[in-house]
């Protein structure tokens, strides 16, 4: 199979009967040397268990496979999975599902992987954030998402972008933009620049972080308020509580970091 560039991705499509779909958020990337740098920055080698989400037409999956990597890929689009099927045969797993209905536990197993896609963009927030949460055999990802949600990932406290994604990343891995991607080379062409981020799970996650992620996700329910008023329903004196954790209660959901809303959970009485 050759490297999938505009004239292949458009022949297979038309081969198929198959149109990109605006409301599946399919935008097929189209330049195989971006491909190779999604790998690369993955750093897969032979024997490798890869996740990948919203295969597409099968240009990410191709290169995955040629790492010796073994690639579990999950297309929602029934047409898109039969073609990924007939492509690449027994050298790839192809699941014909909705990542978010599936038992991804069950999937995964006891094994680690590494997830690297090029996420459909009505999934990519959520998708990622439920990995990170409930998801640990998922060691790394290396996605592509819109600019935007790669920029609230690897956001710091204070930035006008800083938000509930930016303190589940920053409580469960490392996370930085690996690089950007213009719109030019997707087919249909997206109106959204997008970035690929790469996100390392952390070892030894605090075992408060899940409340530290309820606390700043009632937070940022109400921003504009100080703290002692967004979390009043988690205690029955927020101000007392707040300043136990070492926090001012007049901050704002923005202000605090990750390990700010560790704190509060910490101090947080049973």
């Amino acid at each position: 199979m050759t490297r999938q560039g505009p004239a292949e991705i458009r022949r297979l499509l038309d081969d198929y009967g198959l149109e990109p779909s605006k409301a599946l958020g399919q935008n097929f990337l189209a330049d195989p040397n971006i491909v190779e740098r999604i790998v690369r920055t993955a750093e897969i080698t032979e024997g490798d268990n890869v996740l990948e989400v919203g295969p597409g037409t099968g240009t990410l999956t191709h290169q995955l496979i040629e790492t010796g990597a073994n690639v579990v890929a999950v297309e929602f689009d029934r047409g898109l999975a039969r073609m990924v099927s007939d492509l690449f045969g027994d050298r790839a797993t192809v699941i014909q599902e909705d990542i978010m209905k599936v038992d991804l536990d069950e999937l995964l197993g006891e094994r680690r992987w590494t997830l690297v896609a090029n996420l459909p963009y009505n999934v990519g927030t959520s998708l990622v954030l439920d990995v990170l949460r409930h998801h640990r055999q998922v060691e790394r990802l290396v996605v592509m998402v819109q600019r935007e949600v790669a920029e609230r990932l690897c956001a710091s406290p204070g930035s006008k972008v800083y938000g509930l994604p930016s303190v589940v990343a920053g409580l469960h891995a490392t996370s930085s933009i690996a690089f950007f991607v213009p719109p030019q080379v997707f087919i249909p062409v997206p109106d959204v620049q997008s970035a690929v981020v790469d996100i390392k799970r952390i070892n030894n996650v605090d075992p408060a972080a899940d409340r530290a992620v309820r606390l700043a996700e009632s937070a940022f329910q109400q921003r504009r308020k100080m703290i002692r008023r967004s979390l009043s329903s988690a205690s029955d004196d927020p101000s007392a509580w707040i300043a136990a954790a070492g926090l001012d209660p007049t901050s704002r959901a923005e202000r605090l970091s990750p390990a700010d809303y560790l704190e509060l959970a910490r101090a947080l009485p049973e």
